[in-house]
């Protein structure tokens, strides 16, 4: 029953995230919206009820075979990606480079936010 549980969740935040998505015709996908609903719903509630931690880490130990479509698309379309080869590499690597660079942007803030609130309780006590 609480897979059951967790697994209605998830289902739940992506059918919200949809209903936003298509009802508001927002440009970004349902379940990224869906997520962003779960992340808040779980910064509301402070920690992840245990059927939700249970349905996630079931869904984790098989990830990796989410990847086998993507992978036999790769092969099915390989002409097509191909012909667009310099357009998909550069917005790889501009993606790529982004994405490090806000990754590093926010580890650098919360490392300078850790070593204030770190300061102050040591001058408190």
């Amino acid at each position: 029953m609480p897979l059951i549980m967790g697994m209605s969740m998830l289902l739940a935040c992506q059918f919200a995230g949809e209903l936003l998505a298509k009802g508001l015709l927002l440009p970004i996908p349902g379940p990224v919206i869906g997520m962003v609903i779960l992340l808040v719903a779980l910064l509301v509630r402070g920690k992840v009820p245990s059927c939700l931690r249970l349905a996630g880490e079931g869904l984790l130990r098989y990830l990796t075979l989410l990847f086998v479509p993507a992978g036999v698309g790769l092969m099915v379309h390989f002409e097509l990606i191909g012909a667009d080869l310099w357009p998909i590499a550069v917005t790889l690597l501009v993606s790529t480079a982004v994405t490090l660079a806000v990754t590093a942007w926010v580890l650098e803030r919360l490392q300078r936010r850790n070593a204030a609130h770190g300061g102050r309780a040591e001058e408190d006590a």
